[in-house]
């Protein structure tokens, strides 16, 4: 199966999401936030084949553009500053950050599917499963 393009999911359901980010380092200020948020995920490929990865949500969007198999800069939705890497497998996208900062690596897998996406997110040994729905 290959990728999935155009398509928005919405979170519907998430699997350990507050001890994710514990280990993260997330202040609980913004884990409170981010559990109530319901994000708005899609991924598109640009005519100059880059991928573009956007999420959508009541208090921050974040885009990033990358090209598969290449480092390049990130911030994430708790505006830290990242090196990640994105690389595909089949249907996945394996996406790995890292950090110079207090912040731990955390590798964030995407599985999409014409059904659901299913977000399956470790740190520090802790793994967290969100399952988006199509938006219809």
């Amino acid at each position: 199966m290959s990728l999935i393009f155009d398509k928005k999911y919405k979170l519907e359901s998430s699997d350990n999401f507050d001890e994710y980010c514990k280990a993260l380092g997330v202040m609980h200020a913004m884990r409170t936030l981010a559990k109530v948020m319901t994000p708005v995920v899609e991924l598109t490929k640009k005519q100059d084949g880059k991928y573009m990865l956007t999420c959508t949500t009541l208090i921050r969007n974040t885009s990033i553009e990358f090209n598969l198999d290449e480092e390049f800069d990130e911030e994430t939705l708790d505006a830290h500053r990242v090196k990640s890497i994105i690389t595909q497998e089949g249907n996945k996208l394996v996406h790995f950050q890292k950090s110079s900062g207090y912040r731990k690596e955390t590798t964030i897998i995407r599985e999409f599917e014409p059904d659901q996406l299913k977000m399956t997110l470790t740190a520090d040994n802790v793994t967290c499963t969100r399952i988006y729905k199509p938006v219809k």
